[in-house]
């Protein structure tokens, strides 16, 4: 089979014909430029209705992780059912594929404008695992448009491929069209439609450019079908017969691709596909925690297959290929060595490197396209890639790896689709090098690793040495993608006694993300990190155990909020939102009452284990209980005007859980806060200021609001900066805490009042 990358469409090909054009150049260009139009705002709708709904039910199910993975394998499986149908639709008529689509599309109009009833509502299960409900709640109310409009990009080029207009013969480029919608989309999402449309406008919207999608879809059936029928009437007749035959646009006779093709293709999409979601994960579990920062590499992701099926590739494959594989050894080094590079840079280089291989493979698959007869099945194996990819990241390895080990593992596999020479006679020995070769690079990293850590352990010229040495006699392997991943394989094997962290005393993975329980040089301070986020620290000597650190030490804002709580005719329940290490147990009084709200069992694990940490087991002073699950789920469970003091301590990382910080949650914490009670978040973040928002919060329901700010950090002696804010009904509630020398001032203006229906992340971004 000729691949599109051999020919031009325009010149001559052999295994289709030169399309033929029955239609002047005006006419030409105005119905491509409306089957561009259309699938361009196909793919918008596609990529604007996923945040949407998964906003809409977020606040629902306690806006764990789960909801949003689960949308994401929701959306991802009906795009490869609207592929499927698309394979099987093809096959017809054009006028029946027409009527039969536009059927679909008007049916889907009982779906909207998108929303959640009542009936949905109360219908949440309040207990058990919501994730059948929830995947029934979206078949209900967005399945039967997203399958329909996922259908769109191969129906729509198949139509397309049978008008014999210019391009024709390789409707492919429309697909970079395609891609460009959507990213558009994913970038006007967080930056345009969420601050400035409430859930109820969006939908709205939404509707109104669904309606406009029917009309389009329907303009470019009917040109393609009068097209196709002008191309039957304008053939000359065959000499032997008095019928009309029609001219064709493809090769009908081409072979179709075999087994091995369908498994490239797969592979070829799945490989970026995985990338995406590893890098995401690296960057924001070891870098930085920015919250929106999956954006960015999915619209890099999407840009790769802009520039990969466009008509002209601005970079040819040639330079990827000398490109990658440089890059590749300097990430492997700086990704395997753990030297500190500026988290901006580190994100740059991550990104850069995600960039050259997406568009490595989306380039060779975009090459190796076979001709419109199979587009749609072409466009059903590469959707199916891309779910197995994500399948992978989000499902299989947080069970199977206890660190981010599915990232290099991509990155070795994307290396495998580097272009390679062909074979040749005496390729045996060549082939036995493939594997000597990465014998000899294990043995050398090992036996460096072994003698380094000896002579030097833990300094950085025995990194430099132990994986630059072996990197370097691996880089001329590049031009063979097989020797060259497997020396890299080897590489990491080898070096992998040599640069596992000493100090990380436990470490494992799970739904919610990577823990570590670290220790410094002389293990005298234990800390606890969820990614790069740390969530609390506690001295190992027995004398100063039970003093909490990071940001709960006495010395702190919070240290004053719990003098403010005893100082209160308040009752004595205690409710804590969120565990960490538990140093907040160390605040616990005998006459009192507490209760923790933590939704990953992992950290009660951890923070129970007197190995770790004591905090729990032998500092808290009274009876507690646990209770697992989402606070703003649970706390419903509490009984009302039940707690004098609830510490939301869920706002301490980078990405902050929104439905726990809006007027319907507050209402919520209120309801469950008893008379001169207080309500304290810690908003202490390196990306957002949230100040803004809880000001507005309180505005909006007449609350006293102090916000305490300790910008003091002694890292020696294990404590934190900090931003807390203390919320009461009356101003006398808050006296003591007002009066504080971390005390000032939080007047809001009702600009930043977030609720259930809306909020904007980007507004309240730290820009530095």
């Amino acid at each position: 089979m000729a691949k599109y990358s051999d020919c031009h469409p325009d010149d001559f090909c052999p295994n289709w014909e030169k399309p033929i054009n029955p239609e002047n150049g005006s006419t030409k260009s105005l119905v491509t430029q409306l089957f561009g139009l259309t699938l361009f705002v196909s793919a918008a709708l596609l990529f604007s209705v996923q945040p949407m709904v998964a906003k809409m039910l977020l606040p629902l199910l306690g806006g764990t992780p789960a909801v949003w993975n689960t949308c994401m394998v929701f959306f991802q499986a009906v795009l490869l059912a609207g592929y499927a149908y698309a394979l099987v639709v093809s096959k017809w008529q054009l006028p029946k594929q027409l009527a039969f689509q536009i059927l679909l599309l008007v049916l889907a109009f009982v779906s909207l404008p998108i929303g959640l009833s009542q009936t949905w509502v109360n219908s949440v299960p309040a207990t058990s695992n919501p994730s059948v409900w929830l995947l029934t709640c979206l078949a209900a109310i967005v399945g039967l448009p997203f399958f329909v409009i996922s259908s769109n990009g191969p129906l729509l080029q198949k139509w397309f491929s049978s008008t014999a207009l210019s391009g024709a013969a390789d409707p492919y480029f429309l697909y970079a069209t395609s891609n460009a919608g959507s990213l558009l989309a994913l970038l006007a999402y967080p930056a345009v439609l969420e601050p400035n449309l409430t859930l109820q406008l969006q939908s709205r919207v939404w509707a109104v450019g669904y309606s406009l999608l029917l009309l389009l879809v329907a303009l470019c059936g009917i040109s393609a079908w009068r097209l196709n029928r002008r191309l039957i009437e304008s053939a000359p007749a065959d000499e032997s017969t008095t019928a009309q035959p029609v001219p064709r646009v493809v090769d009908e006779d081409s072979p179709g691709p075999s087994v091995r093709q369908r498994l490239r293709w797969i592979l070829l999409a799945l490989v970026p596909s995985s990338l995406m979601l590893g890098v995401t994960h690296y960057l924001a579990t070891d870098i930085a925690s920015v919250p929106l920062l999956w954006v960015i590499p999915l619209a890099l992701y999407l840009l790769t297959l802009v520039l990969a099926f466009a008509r002209r590739q601005l970079i040819p494959s040639r330079v990827l290929a000398l490109t990658l594989p440089g890059v590749t050894v300097l990430f492997l080094f700086v990704y395997l060595s753990g030297i500190a590079v500026e988290p901006w840079l580190m994100i740059v280089f991550s990104l850069s490197y995600f960039f050259l291989a997406a568009l490595t493979c989306h380039t060779q698959l975009a090459a190796d396209r076979p001709s419109t007869k199979y587009l749609p099945e072409f466009y059903f194996w590469l959707s199916l890639g891309g779910v197995l990819g994500g399948i992978f990241n989000a499902l299989i390895a947080p069970l199977v790896f206890n660190a981010i080990i599915e990232y290099p593992l991509m990155v070795l596999l994307a290396c495998l689709f580097l272009p390679s020479p062909s074979e040749k006679s005496g390729s045996r020995r060549l082939r036995w090098m493939d594997y000597l070769l990465p014998l000899a690079i294990l043995v050398l990293t090992f036996a460096l690793g072994l003698v380094l850590n000896r002579l030097a352990p833990g300094t950085f010229v025995a990194v430099l040495i132990v994986l630059g040495v072996p990197l370097i006699l691996s880089y001329p392997a590049r031009r063979r993608p097989l020797r060259f991943v497997l020396c890299l394989t080897a590489l990491i094997a080898g070096a992998t006694s040599f640069i596992v962290n000493n100090r990380t005393l436990h470490a494992e993975r799970n739904f919610f993300g990577v823990l570590r329980v670290t220790s410094n040089r002389d293990d005298t301070m234990r800390a606890f990190f969820h990614g790069s986020t740390i969530h609390g620290r506690e001295f190992t000597s027995p004398e100063h155990r039970c003093e909490p650190l990071s940001y709960f030490h006495r010395e702190g804002p919070l240290g004053e909020v719990f003098a403010a709580f005893r100082a209160s005719p308040a009752v004595r329940e205690v409710a804590i939102v969120g565990l960490g290490v538990g140093a907040t147990a160390s605040y616990a009084m005998p006459n009192e009452r507490w209760t923790f709200y933590e939704i990953d069992p992992a950290v009660v694990s951890i923070s129970s284990n007197p190995a770790y940490f004591s905090y729990v087991t032998g500092c808290m002073q009274v009876p507690f209980n646990v209770v697992l699950g989402d606070a703003r789920l649970k706390l419903r469970n509490a009984p009302d005007s039940g707690y004098g003091l609830i510490v939301m301590d869920a706002f301490s990382s980078d990405v902050v859980p929104v439905h726990l910080i809006t007027q319907q949650a507050l209402d919520l914490y209120l309801s469950k806060l008893a008379p001169g009670g207080l309500l304290a978040f810690n908003i202490s973040n390196r990306n957002l200021d949230l100040s803004p928002v809880v000001a507005d919060l309180a505005l909006s329901r007449n609350l006293s609001c102090n916000i305490l700010e300790d910008r003091a950090l002694r890292p020696i002696e294990g404590k934190d900066s900090s931003v807390w804010v203390v919320m009461a009904r009356n101003a006398a509630d808050t006296s003591m805490v007002s009066n504080s020398s971390f005390a000032r001032s939080a007047t809001g203006d009702r600009r930043h009042l977030w609720t259930d229906d809306f909020s904007n992340i980007l507004s309240v971004f730290r820009w530095h």
